[in-house]
């Protein structure tokens, strides 16, 4: 099976060009206010790492769940170093919210779940702490 690279010329192409698209119309809605450029930048590129994960997860809950090589994928996508060496789903799923800058889950027990409200991995969090407690 071919495997698509997130190095491949035309993936970091369409990267770039849709964030500097989203980035464009961000500061437009400043009015063209100079000095917050790098911010634009930095908000255009999150939400493109946001919209790869969940079109991410809206296919995996269509196909009935997430597979190592998905989340090497998801993982590659949104600028994880080296997701291919990662076999873990914890650990791929920890990549990926540190490259989205959100706090790494599965620091939880069966007692307590995961306090962030909008986290889109709650669902997966909860799969693998009943599979640790079986």
């Amino acid at each position: 099976m071919y495997k698509r690279s997130p190095s491949r010329c035309v993936d970091r192409v369409f990267r770039h060009q849709w964030i500097s698209v989203a980035a464009y119309y961000k500061t437009e809605t400043r009015n063209f206010e100079p000095g917050m450029e790098l911010d634009d930048w930095l908000y255009a590129e999150l939400n493109y790492v946001k919209m790869q994960i969940v079109r991410y997860l809206a296919i995996t809950k269509e196909d009935g769940g997430r597979t190592i090589t998905g989340l090497q994928r998801l993982a590659n996508s949104v600028g994880v170093d080296d997701a291919d060496s990662l076999y873990s789903k914890i650990e791929l799923i920890q990549a990926i919210q540190q490259a989205t800058k959100n706090d790494p889950c599965f620091r939880t027990t069966p007692i307590t779940y995961c306090a962030e409200n909008e986290c889109v991995w709650k669902e997966e969090c909860k799969t693998m702490i009943a599979k640790w407690c079986q």
